[in-house]
């Protein structure tokens, strides 16, 4: 099918909030410059086209926006989350074999593999009691405002697919991320950055610009990848000898051109070329501003640690070098004044999480990391009166086996291997109901016992939190209207407040 039958065929959503509804367009930009989101007079042109222009939601959302850390390698719930005193007690001892039969492994030898209890101390924390790992304190200091969801399960166990299946629904490439699908639904409420901003720390994700593609959703869903130190985004500003009026001139040009082409065969990635020109003039004052940190107290700063060195804590390599530390704690600053400029969706990503060996050592390392500035990030949003409508999110692509990792060559058990058939996510904010646990494990922590939530189930969880039916929010592709939760998923009321 062409673009311009697609452009026919829009969804009866799609028509009452684009140019094609005369009337709902004049009252989205009359709403718009009400609100301060648009100048006046500008009702028409670009924004007749853009596929930013905030739309409303099927129903009354609870989330505005949403902060997701992906934790990627898979970090131990067993050492973090969801304490298991049998499995101290059982500790160097063989599982049944029941547990492992017919179970493959990325590198445990389960024949001989035996059980590793934690080293950990686990610690009731607020009103609720919720046990945190001694190694999250400041996390667990939030736990009456943070619902624990100890019984996530997924479909694969290696860790691109299992990442492609926490963003994107589906365990393959060409699907759009999360964060597409609401800047899909919702559109953005910043004028003057990208409604999808990407941060990293560490080494990277496996799964790199794949975990925040548009997939066949238009380009200007995609996200778009910010450093928190120096040029925002690279190639921003302007050459030496252009002006912004020269700049401006230009994209004038550009944009009449693209506009003209736009009218004959209403390609929607021509709007989101021009959505993408006329962002990026905008955030050559909005982006250097936004991690220009020097107006935020140095009690702010503190709190999240920014300007943190590590001391002596080298980690096992995997969590990323020197300046790590800092970088983390930026990226947390970041998302909030982020998610105060109207920014929809702000995914964290940090890596690695994946302790086949030094588990204990690496785990320290990460959450000595991680641990205070998502504890002063939770406390800094509820103090601004922002924690009710942000979503905050922390999930990996799976968690690790309560059986130590036996690979061939190693000389000792240190680690964990992979393990996607029970693991811990928490979400806090933006609608959901603190200070309890969803789902329970066995003894073990090895198979979901009580309330299991698939992958498909936490993500219509998620869009109900921001106002959309999982399985009326669709695209049409290929002849098929696609959701994020592909064929499945139920919501998981427990979580709602």
């Amino acid at each position: 099918m062409n673009p311009l039958q697609e452009n026919m065929l829009q969804s009866r959503r799609g028509f009452f909030t684009s140019a094609a509804s005369g009337l709902g367009l004049a009252a989205m930009a009359s709403f718009l410059e009400d609100d301060g989101l648009l100048a006046k007079g500008a009702s028409g042109g670009a924004l007749a086209n853009n596929p930013l222009a905030p739309k409303l939601a099927q129903f009354a959302p609870k989330a505005k926006s949403c902060i997701f850390f992906f934790m990627a390698g898979g970090p131990s719930q067993v050492d973090l989350f969801d304490p298991k005193p049998q499995l101290t007690k059982l500790d160097g001892q063989k599982l049944p074999e029941s547990f492992t039969k017919d179970v493959q492994f990325a590198f445990l030898q389960k024949e001989t593999a035996r059980a590793m209890a934690s080293p950990r101390k686990f610690i009731r924390h607020g009103e609720s009691g919720v046990e945190y790992s001694d190694l999250l304190p400041h996390i667990g200091s939030c736990a009456d405002d943070i619902c624990m969801i100890r019984s996530l399960h997924t479909d694969v166990f290696n860790h691109h697919p299992a990442q492609l299946m926490m963003e994107t629904g589906v365990p393959f490439f060409g699907r759009p991320s999360v964060g597409s699908w609401l800047l899909y639904g919702l559109g953005s409420e910043s004028r003057n950055l990208p409604g999808y901003v990407v941060l990293t720390s560490g080494r990277g994700a496996s799964g790199g610009t794949t975990l925040w593609s548009s997939g066949f959703l238009p380009s200007t869903y995609a996200g778009v990848l910010f450093r928190n130190k120096g040029e925002p985004v690279l190639n921003l500003t302007n050459p030496p000898g252009v002006s912004n009026q020269v700049q401006r001139v230009s994209l004038d040009a550009l944009r009449d051109l693209n506009g003209h082409r736009y009218d004959k065969i209403a390609d929607q990635e021509i709007a989101s070329r021009i959505a993408s020109y006329e962002l990026a003039f905008r955030m050559q004052s909005a982006a250097p501003e936004l991690i220009d940190l020097s107006g935020e107290t140095k009690e702010t700063l503190d709190a999240y640690g920014v300007g943190r060195g590590q001391g002596d804590q080298k980690g096992d390599g995997r969590g990323g070098g020197g300046g790590v530390f800092d970088s983390f704690s930026r990226n947390c600053l970041l998302a909030r004044r982020l998610v105060e400029r109207g920014v929809r969706y702000v995914p964290i990503f940090h890596a690695s999480w994946d302790h086949h060996s030094n588990l204990n050592q690496g785990l320290s390392h990460n959450c000595r990391m991680a641990d205070q500035p998502i504890g002063a990030l939770l406390k800094d949003l509820k103090q601004r009166g922002l924690l009710d409508s942000t979503l905050v999110v922390w999930v990996g692509e799976f968690g690790r086996t309560p059986l130590g990792e036996n690979r061939k060559g190693y000389k000792t058990v240190t680690g964990r291997d992979h393990h996607p058939f029970a693991f811990s996510a928490w979400m806090a904010g933006g609608g959901v109901k603190g200070g309890q646990v969803v789902g329970r494990t066995d003894e073990f922590g090895w198979n979901i016992v009580e309330e299991p939530v698939h992958i498909n189930d936490f993500h219509a969880t998620l869009l109900h939190l921001f106002g959309f039916d999982h399985k009326k929010l669709v695209y049409r592709f290929a002849g098929l209207d696609i959701r994020l939760t592909n064929v499945a998923g139920n919501v998981v009321k427990k979580v709602l407040a």
